[in-house]
């Protein structure tokens, strides 16, 4: 019979062969192509194959730390399988290696089936198939076959202990190698992901000065200008794309009559426009942090249109990523003479690779999913009748103005506060008619009163606003809205942000005094 000890060996073998293989994997990954690391290919078709109500669920509940969920999900299943394989292999080696090589097959399939993936996509799981396989295999062959016999005494002697030892040094080995080589892979990918060395052009048309937020006057409101490292970021890859510039490339084509590719650097050669622009995403909730204000440097994209002569048929712009992701964007939309850009800088710096270094999208105006693009490789002007971008498969709606809204950034909800004078502040958007008029505030469903606004930076630009309120003891509600400047006032029916974006009023709730 098997003991206590003899049974955590074997289910320790298991997870110890996948642990290997996953790093050797996720090496050669790192290497090549990161999306091709096994755990990544398959959370990335996970996210794909996912109903939109399940992904509303999941970034409502867990915020931007969805994709750190998903991995540890996968892991976590892979490493459940893998601790039965110890108990199979028991019984048949070749049956329990075989599991292990199964679970690479899997993730080789999904390597291969994403978009603008090769076959040797699938070259990182096939080495995690063989390493895990080759490393189970290792580990039984440390033990001698008699010693698994069902019948055998508790106690084999020295032999039979000798035996174990050599097996818990197999499995030791195997984790610290496993970690070692998996954090190579780690330090890999950190250095090819570092920044490169562009020097942006001056624009031709910069923004001017950037005036003075309530940053100082209002404390806990949310910065006038997002610092680029806590910009918002809500997008489908589950890592983070190493692109060269040198490499890089834009090609525009489709219902056009001169179609073009250029270069990095022909694009920095364009003239550039500067612009503060907020962008916000769909899955934003009201009151949601999915919302940030930022400097973009970059070419109109009319320019671009413009030179490839965009023929009659076109009613949509299909961008187009590295990797095949496509978004599609209502061409009327993308031309009607906002500022949209393709752009290069963020806050007078190159772009951040998880923002879409070299270049992305940024259309004011209209939610990132039909308007922002990162990593763009291609503009493709087409019909919707010819081709559906990732979102409008998924029911999305094809044309997604950013609604006005307004949040409260400060008193927290739920906050204890003193009785007298609170200071009730946050920001408001309201891009496309005429920016943000008044912000309003209504204390326990109370008269809307007017509340003080900060600077503006243009009408796609939020605004800071606060509101000074004679706080009396007691449980209390404080809600907000915003008028913009063509007189529509924010919609006070709650939406869910599927398929157009979230609506209803920011409202918190307080306790003033003990």
């Amino acid at each position: 019979m098997t003991t206590w000890s003899d049974r955590l060996t074997l289910a320790a073998m298991g997870p110890a062969a996948a642990a290997a293989g996953l790093a050797a994997g996720h090496l050669l990954a790192a290497a090549t192509t990161p999306s091709a690391s096994p755990v990544l290919a398959v959370g990335s078709t996970v996210i794909d194959r996912t109903p939109t109500p399940v992904k509303e669920w999941a970034v409502a509940h867990f915020g931007t730390n969805d994709k750190t969920i998903l991995v540890g999900s996968v892991l976590a299943v892979v490493l459940l399988v893998a601790t039965a394989v110890g108990f199979v292999a028991r019984r048949s080696l070749v049956l329990g290696a075989g599991i292990l090589v199964l679970l690479s097959a899997v993730a080789a399939v999904c390597a291969v089936l994403r978009p603008a993936a090769d076959a040797g996509d699938a070259l990182p799981s096939v080495l995690t198939g063989v390493v895990a396989a080759g490393v189970l295999l290792t580990l039984f062959a440390l033990w001698p076959a008699a010693l698994w016999s069902a019948d055998r005494a508790p106690d084999e002697g020295t032999a039979g202990n000798a035996s174990r030892r050599g097996v818990l040094v197999g499995l030791g080995v195997t984790v610290l190698a496993a970690a070692a080589v998996g954090g190579l892979g780690r330090r890999l990918t950190s250095l090819r992901g570092r920044p490169e060395n562009v020097t942006l052009p001056a624009p031709a048309e910069p923004a001017g000065a950037f005036p003075a937020g309530l940053d100082r006057t209002v404390p806990g409101i949310t910065p006038w200008r997002t610092p680029t490292g806590g910009f918002y970021r809500v997008d489908t890859r589950l890592d983070v794309p190493v692109l060269s510039s040198a490499d890089w490339s834009l090609r525009v084509d489709g219902d056009v009559r001169h179609p073009f590719t250029l270069t990095f650097d022909e694009l920095l050669a364009m003239p550039m426009i500067e612009r503060d622009i907020t962008l916000t995403c769909v899955s934003n909730s009201v009151g949601g942090p999915y919302a940030g204000g930022a400097r973009w440097l970059g070419v109109r994209l009319t320019d671009l249109l413009d030179r490839a002569g965009v023929g009659a048929k076109a009613d949509q712009m299909l961008s187009t990523d590295f990797a095949g992701m496509t978004i599609s964007t209502p061409l009327a939309l993308a031309t009607d003479g906002r500022d949209a850009m393709l752009a290069v800088g963020m806050n007078g710096a190159p772009l951040p690779r998880e923002h879409g270094f070299p270049a992305r999208l940024v259309i004011p105006g209209l939610y990132g999913f039909i308007s922002a693009t990162k990593w763009v490789s291609r503009l493709t002007l087409t019909t919707y009748a010819d081709h559906s971008a990732y979102w409008t498969d998924r029911h999305w709606a094809t044309d997604a103005p950013i609604k006005i809204s307004s949040r409260i950034d400060t008193p927290r909800p739920l906050a204890q506060l003193d009785v007298g004078e609170v200071v009730v502040g946050g920001v408001a958007w309201a891009q496309g008619g005429g920016g943000v008029d008044r912000v309003e505030v209504s204390i326990d469903g109370g008269a809307w009163q007017q509340a003080q606004l900060g600077p503006s930076a243009g009408e796609v630009y939020w605004r800071q606003w606060f509101h000074r309120w004679d706080a009396k003891p007691g449980s209390h509600t404080v809600s907000c809205r915003v008028v913009d400047g063509d007189g529509r006032t924010q919609a006070p029916v709650r939406a869910n942000p599927f398929p157009d974006g979230a609506s209803g009023l920011h409202t918190i709730n307080v306790t003033v005094g003990s």
